[in-house]
């Protein structure tokens, strides 16, 4: 089976060109070439299938093996791996599970992936929990880079209210302009080095607890830098982007 790697900011996915439906989608099987001793290695493996109406599907699995919500930075992959496959130029609209998304790349790698519109927003204590295409929990501690951040995700991750469906969990700290995020994702079970929806979701968040006057914002995670855009209006947030790299790094065949 031929497949190939692509990263978005350390987010790393297995990628395989499945038009002609031969992948099994077992779970096991996906686990294992995910697996980063036995397997290729990934946070997750992303098939690229055919669509009636659009470019392309994107069908995202996490690392366990099982189907997953909307990725993404694994979105933002799939744009530059439609385009490696010459499925697309440089724009194009493609669904997803969480519905349709319109991308656009830039020079050789920057992807702006539109996400879906957000009006739902629960406030949670001094957090926030929102859906940007996957769960999120958000939450503001201070310094970020010295917590132990599985520790405290896990407590959150499988607590009573959300141990059930899962939950990804953003902690966030507030750098002068800038936001640093960090994620634990549920399906991985592991802080990843980035995450596009948990981005996405920091983002607002942000807006919500500090409101400044900018809606647009530059991200860092442990994986690179991000942005996000959107516009409020009312109580709803329209017209959301996410841009960043999306990288090939290499192409393969496993037996």
């Amino acid at each position: 089976m031929k497949f190939y790697k692509y990263e978005g900011t350390g987010n790393d996915f297995i990628m395989i060109d499945n038009r002609k439906n031969f992948f099994s989608k077992n779970e096991e099987q996906i686990k294992f070439l995910c697996d980063r001793k036995f397997g290729i290695g990934a946070d997750g493996l992303i098939l690229l299938e055919n669509h009636k109406k659009f470019d392309f599907q994107m069908k995202y699995f996490n690392s366990d093996g099982k189907i997953a919500s909307m990725c993404g930075n694994g979105g933002r992959c799939i744009v530059a791996f439609a385009k490696k496959l010459k499925i697309i130029n440089n724009k194009t609209k493609f669904s997803a599970f969480d519905g349709s998304h319109n991308a656009e790349i830039y020079g050789e790698n920057f992807v702006k992936l539109q996400m879906n519109n957000l009006e739902k927003i629960d406030k949670i204590g001094n957090s926030y929990f929102l859906n940007t295409g996957s769960p999120h929990f958000c939450s503001f501690v201070e310094n970020l880079e010295n917590i132990n951040l599985l520790y405290e995700a896990k407590k959150i991750r499988y607590n009573d209210m959300f141990k059930k469906k899962g939950t990804n969990v953003n902690f966030i700290e507030k750098k002068e302009n800038k936001i640093f995020v960090r994620t634990y994702e549920r399906g991985v079970e592991d802080e990843t080095l980035s995450c596009g929806t948990g981005v996405v979701a920091s983002a607002i968040a942000n807006y919500l607890e500090n409101n400044p006057k900018k809606t647009n914002f530059e991200i860092f995670t442990k994986g690179g830098i991000l942005k996000v855009f959107f516009e409020k209006n009312d109580n709803i947030f329209k017209n959301i982007f996410l841009q960043g790299k999306a990288n090939f790094v290499f192409e393969g065949t496993i037996f």
